[in-house]
């Protein structure tokens, strides 16, 4: 308990809304008033009440995204869903198919889709194009087509990127594939909360994950178009549509359903709001020497909730530190894994350097909470260019301070 506390009185300011975001208030109250549902699946009339739960839940997600909720599949999150659409339709056109087939992925996407997809390869299952970026992040539609091949059995390209909050064109990647008998997958996870998905884009398949548009974690989506072949993950009794088996969890699928209505009904006055917020701390940011904000130049092509910005001349691990210092929750890219420093593969494949830091809004920021990282940074980052902040004890405004040393970082941003 005083460890919570601790965390809970360091915590001031969430900017890390991209790795995940507060459950929004109608997802809190579907959650509680589904905690001690009966099994989904049971015939009898609590069972059935349940399965209504559910039910209810899936044509909520099938009405935001403008699909059928006979196409909607519940998931653990958007890992999971990934891996279904991923591993899911390689496999099944392994098995309708005499070759081996391929499969067309980016160099920025999430691991949950590059890893499976290079897992597959490795397997001998696919065969495995990853087309690489421009400088910015984004994905060029030409790229991507130019990569197909006559065997070519799924396209995989994320919607927006979690790091850098690059927007590729899916819409315009799918009209260009309809009739080419190619499906088109699209990691949703960062688009959702504030892009309109309207008729799912006109993909096969998109992977959703609830905690990144005010649902809980430990749900996701997997919109899988009605007669896409998919071969099952996990084989049981196949209740989630025959392609997902196992209990439904009413009480995270309604939650889930609860905040994607409230995601979308929030979501204009959501965009607007963010892009004059994260605007201003980008321009209060990137007017320091040694700061330049990287991904698309175009806000059109960029998510009006992220500011990612390259760090020259300053330690990755001393920015972490002041920010947990003065109270400041965000991400950076650089990390050390297994005791060496790795730099973020999404930077490398945009050919980026810098010491990144990503600082990611949501349907709670406020004004506030912006000015008041704008105040700390200003004066954290000329300070430590300066070199006056490596190696000690980084205190701020209230008199907090923590030690110095080696910190475990992850190898990526989360989402």
């Amino acid at each position: 308990m005083v460890a919570d506390a601790t965390v809970a009185t360091v915590m001031t300011t969430y900017l890390d809304h991209a790795a995940t975001t507060p459950p929004r208030p109608e997802a809190r109250a579907a959650l509680s008033s589904w905690l001690d549902a009966a099994n989904a699946s049971a015939s009898h009339l609590a069972g059935q009440a349940a399965r209504v739960a559910v039910e209810a839940a899936r044509d909520e997600v099938a009405t935001a995204l403008g699909c059928s909720p006979h196409e909607v599949v519940f998931t653990s999150g958007g890992t999971e869903a990934d891996n279904l659409a991923v591993k899911g339709v390689a496999w099944a056109a392994r098995d309708r198919r005499r070759h081996v087939p391929h499969l067309v992925t980016t160099a920025v996407e999430h691991p949950a889709v590059l890893e499976p997809a290079r897992w597959l390869a490795e397997r001998g299952d696919v065969t495995l194009t990853v087309v690489p970026p421009a400088r910015d992040g984004r994905v060029e539609v030409e790229r991507v087509l130019a990569a197909l091949r006559p065997e070519t059995a799924l396209v995989s390209v994320m919607a927006a990127n979690n790091e850098l909050g690059a927007v590729n064109d899916v819409p315009g990647l799918a009209a260009a594939l309809t009739g080419r008998g190619v499906p088109l997958h699209t990691d949703a996870v960062q688009a959702v909360a504030t892009l309109d998905v309207g008729d799912r884009w006109g993909v096969d398949a998109m992977a959703l994950s609830a905690h990144k548009f005010g649902g809980p974690q430990g749900v996701g989506v997997a919109v899988l178009r009605r007669g896409l072949p998919v071969v099952p993950l996990a084989h049981g009794g196949g209740q989630d549509r025959g392609v997902r088996s196992g209990t439904f969890a009413v009480a995270l699928d309604a939650a889930c359903g609860a905040a994607l209505t409230a995601a979308v009904a929030d979501r204009e006055g959501l965009r607007a709001r963010l892009g004059v917020l994260s605007e201003r701390l980008a321009a209060a940011l990137t007017a320091l020497e040694g700061v330049a904000r990287s991904g698309p130049a175009d806000p059109g092509w960029r998510l009006a909730s992220h500011v990612h910005l390259l760090l020259d001349g300053v330690d990755a691990d001393a920015v972490s530190l002041g920010l947990d210092a003065a109270g400041i929750v965000a991400s950076g890219g650089a990390a050390c894994g297994a005791g060496a420093a790795k730099a973020s593969p999404v930077l490398e494949a945009c050919g980026l350097e810098g010491t990144p830091l990503r600082l990611s809004l949501g349907w709670t920021s406020t004004g506030a909470d912006v000015d008041r990282a704008i105040d700390v940074l200003t004066e954290l980052i000329p300070r430590l260019r300066s070199g006056h902040g490596r190696g000690v004890a980084v205190a701020d405004r209230g008199g907090r301070g923590v030690p110095t040393g080696p910190v475990p970082r992850p190898t990526s941003p989360a989402r």
